[in-house]
């Protein structure tokens, strides 16, 4: 018997939790239609682009990596006077000192120009490399926008459905204000006299219109025989 009262305890609990559970979803599902718009959100989330490239960056294999190093390398200007200066160097001491290579210096035009190919296709490699994180910054930046745009034709869409809500509300006012025999006219400028406090309050008004002196008489009445 102890058993079977704990079970039948924990079945009602149970029973409880999935009721308060099912009010909650339905009280949700009412909100939700009570909603004049109900958004789409664009499927796409900011990512960090450099993040995304230093992560790709060190998952290069060993080429990359090569590339991408010598391409730094000869990308500096301290490369660039470094050469130069070698260059200089070299044909003063051609010029002055030694005479090894005697104009037009042969040997330095070998040792200038035989790296230039392996360097050009390494230099290649590696810009297209280093190039990676203009092509991600700008698929971000083409992603951003279009989730922009679409964000402002969500609040575009937004404001019109209040503004369709706000015109119906108007219409209803507008009826309920002609169904007391007053005029949107006579309303707006009862509103303007009871804000400078020249007229009676608003209900004052609409209780000395004759559907309003009927409603009074008539919760009066009900008071009474109450």
């Amino acid at each position: 018997m102890p058993e079977q009262t704990h079970q039948e305890s924990e079945e009602k609990a149970q029973d409880v939790s999935n009721r308060s559970g099912q009010s909650a979803l339905s009280h949700v599902e009412r909100l939700r239609r009570l909603m004049l718009f109900h958004p789409t959100l664009y499927p796409y989330k900011p990512q960090n682009v450099n993040l995304i490239f230093k992560a790709e960056k060190a998952a290069g294999n060993f080429n990359q990596k090569v590339a991408v190093g010598m391409t730094q390398v000869f990308q500096a200007m301290p490369t660039f006077w470094l050469i130069m200066a070698w260059i200089v160097l070299w044909i003063l001491a051609n010029a002055t000192i030694v005479h090894f290579d005697p104009l037009p210096w042969p040997l330095l035009l070998a040792l200038a120009s035989v790296p230039q190919l392996p360097l050009m296709i390494v230099i290649m490699v590696g810009q297209g490399l280093l190039g990676r994180k203009q092509e991600l910054q700008a698929n971000e930046q083409f992603e951003t926008t279009m989730k922009t745009y679409h964000d402002i034709e969500q609040i575009m869409h937004h404001l019109s459905a209040q503004d369709e809500e706000i015109i119906r509300q108007t219409h209803m006012l507008i009826h309920l204000l002609q169904a007391h025999g007053i005029s949107p006219e006579q309303f707006l400028t009862l509103q303007a006299s009871q804000s400078n406090g020249a007229t009676p309050p608003l209900f004052d008004a609409l209780s000395s219109s004759p559907q309003g002196s009927v409603a009074s008489e008539e919760s009066t009445v009900d008071k009474g025989a109450r």
